[in-house]
């Protein structure tokens, strides 16, 4: 290192490390927690759960009413 001894590097380095112990604001304060907020189920995700298993239902009425065009008899012989 051009210009900079090894003594004042030390010096510099201790002189950080104690700044960094003796000032709170360099080891940064957690704010204060906040409890969270109630939960709120406004019925939405309800919905849509039946929403797909009303179209799954529908998906597999489809091809037990159209076995034929599901599963082409012709192709396994």
């Amino acid at each position: 290192m051009a210009g900079i001894d090894r003594v004042s590097l030390r010096l510099m380095a201790f002189a950080a490390l104690c700044l960094g112990i003796v000032f709170p604001a360099v080891r940064g304060q957690a704010p204060a927690p906040v409890p969270a907020p109630a939960p709120t189920s406004d019925g939405t995700a309800i919905d849509q759960g039946i929403a797909y298993l009303l179209m799954f239902v529908a998906l597999v009425l489809t091809y037990l009413i159209h076995p034929s065009d599901a599963f082409p008899l012709e192709n396994f012989f």
